[in-house]
């Protein structure tokens, strides 16, 4: 199948795909706080834009603390519970540790502003995922329907973070999807949030020193990229805060360059890497290589269905009076 059919493909594939969402998402809906907390979305953009102006990385880590708390206990704000005496939460997990402080204190923001409006009505999870849509958008990314009415989970645990890491292969990640509900193309939309954001040298280190015996970087990177990556960190084992962005071409904009980027040879992650290389994932690179509205399209409708995955309704949840603590301590 040829990539200039793919777009009207991915359409229906996602159409039908989205519909594999979690039972609760039927309680969920686009005016959940129409009455009870009426101003809840002007406050979250109002929190959200003044929040990106000063620290322009907020929307590329709210993105990722999103994704990281979905993919866990279902889009719940388990990852914003700190851990305690009785329990090592999610955000200690080893891959969490390097999840950005702007994105939490966002949240903590808006947490704040909303409890003021409207005490106890508002969850951390619909905070969450009306924040990561909002920023989105603010960046030049696509606009997606959030529904509304989820309530906070009530478990939180390191041990339960399993998730795919920057030396992930097209397998691991396509298993690890596949695990949640997610078809390959929904996979290869959502990775693109890589388009914005930064990564850590010591996350891709082992492409560009010491490759192997023949080469000193991997040698499917753009030489003159591999280059520049290895002297703007040369003293990341010192500075271990030393970083690199995602999308080396329009790091601050939501758009499809990071999937031009790796037919390029100038995918930073290895997991980024792999997607051009394999031949399931490949096809779908160039597709929204070519095509950044049918990338737009697919990734709306992926965050879409990622943002219903295991929500919370009910005697399941809670609305927590702050985001990082349950509202009873949990032994």
């Amino acid at each position: 199948m040829g990539v200039a059919s793919l777009p009207s493909l991915l359409f229906a594939i996602l159409f039908v795909s989205s519909l594999t969402v979690s039972p609760a998402y039927s309680r969920l809906t686009t005016n959940y706080y129409q009455r009870a907390c009426p101003r809840f979305q002007d406050i979250v953009r109002d929190i959200v834009t003044n929040k990106q102006i000063t620290s322009p990385t907020t929307a590329a880590g709210t993105l990722r603390l999103f994704f990281h708390d979905c993919m866990v206990e279902g889009c719940d704000a388990s990852v914003l519970i700190s851990s305690n005496v009785f329990n090592k939460a999610e955000r200690d997990s080893d891959i969490n540790l390097s999840l950005p402080g702007d994105a939490f204190d966002l949240i903590v923001r808006a947490k704040t502003a909303l409890e003021l409006a409207c005490p106890g009505i508002v969850s951390c999870a619909d905070i969450l995922a009306q924040a990561a849509r909002d920023l989105v958008v603010m960046v030049g990314g696509p606009y997606y329907t959030v529904r509304l009415g989820r309530k906070d989970g009530l478990i939180s645990k390191a041990s339960r973070v399993l998730l795919p890491n920057s030396r992930s292969s097209a397998s691991d990640m396509i298993r690890f999807f596949a695990s949640k509900g997610f078809s390959v193309p929904e996979m290869v939309a959502l990775v693109g949030a890589h388009t914005i954001g930064f990564s850590h040298c010591k996350e891709f280190a082992g492409r560009i020193y010491n490759y192997s015996t023949t080469s000193p970087y991997d040698p499917s990177i753009n030489p003159r990229y591999a280059e520049g990556l290895r002297r703007a960190c040369a003293n990341y084992q010192r500075d271990p805060t030393m970083s690199a962005f995602n999308d080396v071409m329009t790091p601050n904009k939501f758009d499809n360059m990071y999937y031009q980027n790796l037919q390029r040879g100038l995918g930073l992650l290895q997991s980024d890497n792999t997607l051009v290389v394999d031949a399931r994932t490949r096809p779908y690179v160039q597709a929204y290589a070519t095509n950044q509205t049918a990338f737009f399209q697919a990734f709306s409708h992926a965050m879409e269905k990622l943002s219903m995955y295991g929500v919370k309704t009910g005697r399941w949840g809670e609305i927590r009076r702050r985001c990082d603590a349950f509202n009873i301590i949990k032994t």
